[in-house]
């Protein structure tokens, strides 16, 4: 006779329904940040969530980082000594961008042949719906553990994290042991992530006419070198560090370029400034500190045979990269939660972008990320996760939870 697995059990049948219907509201209500649109914003998905978690019976904090913006932050506390987890999830999301290229309602989250669509189903909407419903089920099921629990659940993760930066100066994050971070990586176990910086480059001119172009100084011709300098860095660090087995190459990648920055582009007019962003991100065999020193070395070697190169470079986020070890006892709890889950080895992977974790690390915690949804997907078009990845999601945090609190360290 075949021995059951956790697959098989009641409370992996009723927490399916559960994180299914809690997914499919969490991505009917539009949570995507849009300035001064108070119902564009995290507000609306926030308050549903404290009050989702108080109705369950966990300890609700809600905490506005700017208006319109709240942190919200679960304590489930045993009341025995032990270590503390915490789960972090975010509920903002990105923008859908043109409705009509999508082929279902981008916030209405139907299920098709399995697969629920819509904007936040895969990043990370339903990964949050599974911290949250793990957590409820070990309440309704009376799980003994130790220590305590904390659900972290910021706003602006695809900005400029303001919200886990928010959680950690208010001191949420002390004293926490071990954090899952509950993104969509296929269920990988993944122990690294690659760093981030964010670049803006000013080079300023002088405003002429395109036919007398001697008149003025046209920022575009040296944007454009400084642009060709480093593609060639990236190249030079690529080669230099060579290919990380779990998160690819490290990349320089400009993203907006603009000009002029103010005022109406034309044709026949050189303008007097040119912008552009730089979309950095490391692997941890980079230094930032000496990577941006590179990139300093190019612009002064540019202005110096340019007399009218005149450059401004500011940061405006510095993240670093993250790796965590095998043997941290988070990581060998969602290991082997993923084992007796999936029935299946685990795959140690890592994060090609970067996450809230980032902050978590830097502030001294182990992380370890793994969520239910295909890893190339977030942003995308036609946004979707597999209802039953999201089960199998929050069996396995749930199971990692017990795992860790079992208080036998």
């Amino acid at each position: 006779m075949l021995e059951p697995t956790i697959k098989t059990t009641a409370t992996y049948q009723r927490d399916r329904e559960t994180v299914i219907a809690l997914t499919q509201k969490l991505v009917r209500i539009e949570s995507v940040y849009r300035e001064n649109d108070p119902h564009g914003n995290e507000q609306e998905v926030a308050n549903y969530v404290a009050q989702y978690l108080r109705a369950s019976g966990i300890k609700t904090f809600v905490e506005e980082v700017v208006p319109g913006r709240p942190n919200v932050i679960g304590i489930i506390d045993s009341g025995k000594p032990g270590k503390t987890l915490l789960f972090e999830g975010h509920t903002d999301v990105v923008t859908e961008g043109n409705r009509e290229a999508w082929t279902y309602d981008p916030f209405g989250a139907e299920i098709i042949d399995g697969r629920m669509y819509g904007r936040g189903t895969n990043d990370t909407k339903g990964n949050l719906a599974c911290m949250i419903t793990a957590c409820q089920s070990l309440l309704l099921d009376g799980e003994e553990f130790t220590g305590k629990i904390i659900l972290c659940i910021p706003c602006d993760e695809e900005g400029l994290m303001l919200g886990i930066k928010h959680f950690i100066r208010k001191g949420w994050a002390d004293g926490v042991d071990g954090a899952i971070i509950c993104e969509p990586q296929e269920n990988n176990v993944c122990i690294a992530q690659r760093g981030a910086i964010r670049l803006q480059v000013d080079i300023f001119g002088k405003m002429a006419h395109g036919a007398i172009s001697w008149s003025g100084i046209n920022p575009n011709w040296r944007m454009a070198r400084l642009i060709v300098e480093l593609e060639k860095l990236e190249k030079e660090e690529q080669a230099r560090l060579g290919r990380d087995p779990m998160l690819n190459w490290p990349s320089i990648t400009p993203t907006i370029l603009r000009a002029p920055v103010k005022g109406d582009a034309q044709i026949n007019v050189i303008p007097d400034h040119c912008m552009t962003t730089l979309d950095i991100r490391t692997v941890p065999a980079q230094d930032h500190d000496e990577l941006l020193g590179k990139i300093d070395a190019i612009i002064q070697r540019l202005q110096a045979d340019d007399p009218d190169f005149k450059v401004e470079l500011t940061v405006l986020d510095n993240r670093p990269a993250t790796a965590t070890a095998k043997e941290q006892p988070v990581v060998q709890a969602i290991y082997e939660a993923v084992a007796e889950v999936t029935q299946k080895e685990p795959i140690y992977n890592g994060v090609p972008g970067a996450t809230d974790g980032t902050f978590l690390h830097v502030h001294g915690i182990p992380i370890v990320t793994i969520g239910a949804g295909d890893r190339e997907l977030p942003h995308q078009i036609d946004e979707y996760v597999d209802i039953e990845e999201l089960a199998e999601t929050t069996a396995i945090y749930r199971l990692a939870a017990l795992k860790f609190l079992a208080g036998d360290a």
